[in-house]
């Protein structure tokens, strides 16, 4: 059976120009912080993928710190520093921050103290956009770089987090983006490496990866290759509206990613929903989660307004650059086809 892959926001095929920056990157002996030839060689790989990702997400002048992934970067910006989220934050960062911000039915953060708030750009499980205030201390960019055009230092928050693998990049490395002068205290203490904000010797291969494709999904913004996405993602809504469920398009309303559609589809739960569309080929996600073998209803549309039984029924679709058409037809067409069989067992 074909399959046709359509979770690319839980993570992304790696692109081959970042294969072939890795590959090269594997030949390179030196220890980044040597001294010698060797050494300088791994060093201006590493400087050469900080341009890159600092380039891609507008944030010349600012320190790109590289790190294991957006999870360590949100434990670098957020832990003991006493910071607020809301419940739609992802785990990486709510885990460090007191969710207390009120969310409005269609997923705006209310923002009363930016200082010491921790807001996300772009939700993963909805695609909703936030508009980000001034001075805000955290933003969780990484579900929003490579599918919008994000400025940095144009944003006003003073942190950001990103991950390599949402855009194509290789899994386990991504790096915590500071203003330029911002005190910042180091959890992890060892050498000087990246400029005394995260000790231990650098992944150079992953760091590598990183670049190029942070370079690539640039080069994508400006081709326009994410309204092309986004015509895809209509599409998508269109063909399953079609079928005439009582479902819920979430966060419909709002402005939201190109790719994302969170979809609700009142009596068939997530989880099933998401093993009916694998065995016909599919790869989507629910918007329920799995905690210690318990299923429970997503955090996220609760914190919405959402009651658990709705909260549990949603899956998310996530398109990618390459997604075609095609693909998201023969989804919606197998996807009507098994909710109609679910509703008519309930009948």
């Amino acid at each position: 059976m074909a399959r046709t892959y359509l979770d690319f926001n839980a993570t992304t095929p790696l692109r081959a120009e970042v294969r072939s920056a890795m590959v090269a990157a594997m030949d390179i002996v030196g220890n980044p912080s040597s001294v010698h030839a060797e050494g300088r060689a791994a060093k201006r790989l590493i400087e050469r993928a900080r341009a890159q990702v600092a380039a891609a997400l507008g944030a010349e002048g600012a320190d790109i710190v590289f790190t294991s992934g957006a999870t360590e970067a949100a434990a670098l910006a957020c832990a003991g520093r006493g910071l607020v989220c809301a419940g739609v934050e992802h785990d990486a960062v709510s885990a460090w921050c007191e969710a207390v911000l009120p969310v409005s039915a269609d997923g705006a953060v209310t923002v009363a103290d930016p200082a010491r708030t921790a807001l996300q750009l772009a939700n993963s499980e909805t695609g909703v956009v936030q508009d980000l205030p001034e001075g805000l201390a955290v933003s969780d960019l990484t579900q929003a770089f490579g599918k919008l055009p994000i400025a940095f230092n144009w944003l006003g928050t003073q942190m950001g987090l990103v991950s390599a693998h949402k855009l194509g990049g290789p899994k386990g490395i991504g790096a915590l983006v500071l203003r330029r002068g911002l005190d910042f205290e180091p959890r992890l203490r060892g050498g000087g490496q990246e400029m005394g904000r995260r000790a231990g010797t650098e992944n150079l291969i992953g760091i590598a990866g990183f670049g190029a494709a942070a370079e690539a999904a640039a080069q994508d913004l400006a081709d326009g290759v994410w309204d092309r996405v986004a015509e895809l993602r209509n599409t998508l809504n269109q063909a399953l509206s079609a079928h005439g469920f009582n479902t819920i398009s979430v966060g419909n309303s709002a402005r939201c990613l190109p790719n994302t559609l969170c979809l609700i589809s009142p009596g068939w739960k997530g989880e099933t929903q998401v093993m009916a569309m694998d065995l016909a080929g599919f790869a989507v996600s629910a918007g329920s989660a799995c905690s210690s073998g318990k299923v429970r209803a997503s955090r996220v549309l609760r914190a919405m307004g959402f009651d658990d039984g709705l909260a549990a029924q949603a899956i998310r679709v996530s398109l990618g650059p390459q997604t075609t058409e095609e693909e998201v037809l023969r989804f919606a067409e197998a996807w009507g086809r098994d909710y109609r069989r679910i509703l008519a067992r309930v009948a």
